[in-house]
């Protein structure tokens, strides 16, 4: 006769309180119920597992031990269940989010911040790369929400327009332009641009082209290196490195930030999030959820995920 993890919670709670009556309280049930329960128990693991008399409901010396293992089973199966409906609810579990915009400042670094404050149990792990290589590993299942600055008529799944950054240039601390309280695209002509060929450098390269048209007026050393680790190499090496507002957040030794604007004012690229609709990880909907919150959507439909 198997034995019920409901009678082990109540014999548990009927060695607890010595009676019978108080324990059938507690557990907000009648007392013949919760008697005819131990006994079924009992018979169950072929022992006598309470004394009954007059003064009350004690466990037996033989029971003593097994009530022992009976509260391990009750605690780790309560604590599993609890973790598996926190889970379920995208409370814990891992989250993978593919960025290609440096973290140390504006929207992406405070919504991140946002999210660790209110679900600090997920595991988050960030890939970074050209957006393209993004897109692709979301098709291929390998980051689960990617925030770009491409936009990507061709994707058929879900998106969210997000928020917009404003172009800078990290310019040499000594540079000309550095005496300028903004840079205007074609001040640019002639200088040697560093260009990185992951994260925004591509999208860079085709904002030059729509500003300035041919780049045959510029020196462009292309690097492999995230935004990161090219910032520091302009107090280096003299070049000029487009970037967002959101790298603006660190200093660097001998780099100048300075907005660059057209003839209607700063340049901007806006970020958009994409993801798989048939993406069943549970962590994911609680960060669409704070982006839609930061960023409504308004031509979304109700209870659209």
């Amino acid at each position: 006769m198997p034995v019920e993890f409901r009678d082990l919670r109540w014999a548990i709670v009927a060695s607890q309180h010595r009676s019978l009556r108080q324990a059938a309280e507690a557990l907000r049930i009648k007392q013949p119920t919760l008697s005819r329960c131990l006994r079924s128990l009992e018979h169950a693991v072929g022992s006598k597992l309470f004394d009954r008399s007059n003064g009350g409901t004690r466990p037996t010396m033989e029971a003593r031990e097994f009530l022992e293992d009976a509260r391990r089973i009750v605690a780790s199966t309560e604590a599993m269940t609890a973790r598996l409906k926190i889970r379920s609810r995208g409370e814990s579990g891992r989250l993978i989010i593919g960025v290609h915009t440096s973290l140390s400042a504006g929207n992406l670094r405070a919504t991140l911040l946002d999210h660790r404050r209110r679900f600090p149990d997920v595991d988050r792990q960030f890939v970074d790369g050209a957006s393209d290589h993004l897109i692709s590993d979301l098709t291929s299942s390998a980051v689960d929400i990617a925030v770009v600055t491409e936009s990507y008529p061709s994707w058929s799944d879900r998106s969210l327009l997000l928020w917009s950054e404003r172009v800078v240039a990290a310019l040499p601390a000594e540079h000309p332009l550095t005496s300028r309280h903004l840079i205007r695209w074609g001040e640019l002509k002639g200088e040697q641009l560093l260009i990185s060929q992951r994260g925004p450098g591509p999208e860079f390269l085709k904002l030059l082209i729509s500003k300035l048209g041919a780049l045959d007026a510029f020196t462009l050393p292309r690097h492999e290196m995230a935004i990161e680790q090219l910032l520091p190499l302009v107090g280096v090496d003299g070049g000029i490195l487009l970037a967002l507002e959101g790298a603006t957040g660190a200093s660097y030794p001998g780099v100048t930030f300075r907005e660059v604007h057209d003839s209607e004012g700063p340049t901007r690229m806006s970020f958009r999030a994409y993801w798989r609709q048939t993406n069943s990880n549970p962590s994911l909907r609680p960060f669409l959820d704070l982006l839609r919150e930061r960023y409504p959507d308004l031509s979304a439909a109700p209870g659209e995920a």
